[in-house]
């Protein structure tokens, strides 16, 4: 079994694969070939996959995906899904304007 965080170890160099453009994260459009490639470029974690690919960022928060995207990690580096930590779950967010917050505090004093 080899250490996760062990970066000096060689995992060989990027090989395409036949099914490389099957859709892993359908949220943010993700590919396995993607996934793969962000492996082989230095990214082992899954936090580090999700911070480059914004795996598990999209709508289902991961649900889909997350087990998915570690079994492909996992392989890639030859080692158990298991040893490769979880990426921090956030939840999710959107911008939201000045004014919504304004009239959302106005409409509270009205009540």
């Amino acid at each position: 079994m080899h250490e996760v965080n062990d970066r000096s170890r060689d995992i060989g160099e990027f090989v395409p694969a036949p099914d490389d453009d099957m859709l892993i994260c359908r949220c943010e459009e993700i590919t396995k070939g993607e996934i793969r490639k962000a492996v082989h470029e230095g990214m082992w974690t899954m936090t580090e996959i999700r911070r480059y690919l914004r795996t598990g960022m999209g709508l289902c928060q991961g649900q889909t995906c997350a087990k998915l995207v570690k079994g492909i990690v996992a392989r890639e580096l030859g080692v158990s899904p298991a040893t490769l930590e979880p990426a921090t779950s956030r939840a999710p967010m959107r911008p939201t304007e000045m004014r919504i917050l304004g009239n959302e505090a106005e409409d509270n004093k009205s009540s």
